[in-house]
């Protein structure tokens, strides 16, 4: 039996197959307006495997002048980031238990060959608000650790429609993608997946 920390929540089939469908809708409208780019790691401008954009009052970037942050713009067009989706913000406030709103959803657009290392989000002013994060299309093998690294770590699959927290104690576990699936989800038309992350950024 998979074991997963403690405040770490995995909510498979979450989202019916015509919710998925009309919130791919509704990212391709915010990739319309705030265009997928290439990220960059701080210091080494290594670029990262995922292509990124954001919705909200806030966008989580990075490059390699000035790292990992925060900002209202979009780092390529300069232009706001769209809000977002009221079908995104009715999906926190039924899972995330959390009073207040987010203020980021950073959309990262995984292709067959795409992975994520072990990381912390923790870029944020307040961790008292969960992260709520949603998969849509191909399948990945999640992995999960413990708030410091190299902790046990235990993986296991996201499917189409699955919602992962981390909250409480696990508000800080380590997490990563390990790989994607191809072509095991008939969502996004030429394959590939779409991880939505919805974030407080600010304390209330």
């Amino acid at each position: 039996m998979l074991v997963l920390p403690k405040g770490v929540r995995h909510i498979p089939a979450a989202l019916s197959t015509d919710a998925q469908h009309a919130l791919v809708d509704e990212i391709r409208a915010i990739v319309a307006r705030a265009p997928l780019y290439i990220p960059a790691m701080p210091r080494t401008g290594k670029e990262m495997s995922v292509r990124m954009t954001n919705c909200g009052s806030l966008g989580w970037v990075t490059d390699k002048e000035r790292g990992y942050r925060y900002q209202p713009e979009h780092p390529v067009t300069g232009a706001p980031w769209p809000p977002i989706p009221a079908s995104l913000m009715e999906i926190w406030e039924t899972y995330s238990g959390y009073p207040h709103p987010p203020e980021a959803c950073l959309v990262n657009f995984y292709a067959g060959s795409a992975k994520m290392g072990l990381h912390q989000d923790r870029d944020e002013a307040n961790f008292d608000a969960p992260v709520v994060s949603i998969s849509l299309g191909d399948t990945c093998l999640f992995r999960v650790g413990e708030t410091t690294r190299g902790g046990r770590t235990v993986s296991f699959k996201l499917d189409s429609g699955d919602i992962v927290m981390l909250g409480g104690e696990g508000r800080l576990c380590f997490h990563g993608v390990d790989r994607i699936y191809p072509a095991t989800s008939a969502l996004l038309k030429n394959g590939g997946r779409i991880n939505l992350t919805l974030r407080r950024v600010t304390k209330p």
